[in-house]
C-alpha cells in the first residue's frame, strides 16, 4: 500500500488524483503545515525539505517532488491509461509538458506567492513578484497555445499531465478569453472523481 502525506491546497492533489484514478490502495496522512507539522523531525526524516507531498511506495521507497511521483505512478499503473507508453513520441510530449510545468510554471507560481523567499533583501520582494507575474503570464500563454486544438495537452487524450495542469490552474486567475484553459478546466472537472478530489483539496 502507498502512503501519501498531504494537506489541503498543496501539490499533493496531483499524485493523489492519479492514485485514485488508478485504483491504487493508499493510506493518506494529513500534514498540517500551518501548525508546523512539516517541520517535525519524523516528517523531515522522510522529506528533508519539509515539503508536501511525500509519497512512500509499497516497498518503502520514499519519493518527493509531485512530478516525480506522477512519472512513477503512471508507469507503475499503466492500466489506468494516464500516460502514453514509455519510448513513444506521445510519451516524449507528455514528459516535456510535465517537466515544463514542474520546473518553470510551478517555480514561477512560488516566486509570485512567496517573493520574500527568493531574496535576501526585503526591499527586493516586490521586484521578485513583478518578474514572477510576467513569467507566469508568459508560461500560461505557452500552455494555452499547446492546448490547441485540444482539449488536452495530447489532443483528445486526457493524461496525468492535464491533471497536474489542473492543480496549477487552481492557483491562477485565468481570464475568460483564454478559452483553451477554460475548456480544459471544464472538461477535467466534469469527471466526478476528479471533481471530488479537487474539492477535498481546494474548497472549504
Amino acid at each position: 500500500m502507498y502512503r501519501l502525506y498531504w494537506n489541503k491546497d498543496t501539490g499533493a492533489f496531483a499524485p493523489d488524483i492519479v492514485l485514485r484514478l488508478a485504483g491504487a490502495p493508499c493510506e493518506r496522512i494529513r500534514v498540517d503545515h500551518k501548525a508546523g507539522e512539516h517541520r517535525h523531525p519524523d516528517y523531515l526524516r522522510l522529506n528533508p525539505m519539509g515539503e508536501i507531498p511525500t509519497l512512500v511506495l509499497p516497498d518503502g521507497t520514499v519519493l518527493t517532488e509531485s512530478a516525480a511521483m506522477i512519472l512513477h505512478l503512471v508507469d507503475a499503473h499503466p492500466g489506468a491509461g494516464l500516460a502514453p507508453s514509455p519510448g513513444s513520441a506521445d510519451r516524449a510530449r507528455f514528459d516535456r509538458w510535465l517537466v515544463f510545468m514542474a520546473v518553470n510554471l510551478y517555480g514561477a507560481v512560488l516566486r509570485q506567492a512567496y517573493p520574500e523567499r527568493f531574496t535576501t533583501d526585503p526591499a527586493g520582494a516586490p521586484g521578485v513578484r513583478e518578474a514572477a507575474d510576467r513569467a507566469v503570464d508568459r508560461y500560461w500563454a505557452l500552455i494555452a497555445d499547446a492546448l490547441v486544438p485540444g482539449p488536452f495537452l495530447l489532443g483528445e487524450r486526457r493524461t496525468a499531465a492535464d491533471l497536474y495542469l489542473l492543480l496549477l490552474l487552481t492557483w491562477y486567475d485565468f481570464r475568460e478569453e483564454m478559452t483553451p484553459l477554460s475548456t480544459l478546466w471544464d472538461r477535467l472537472l466534469a469527471d466526478p472523481a476528479v471533481a471530488e478530489t479537487w474539492s477535498d483539496y481546494f474548497s472549504g
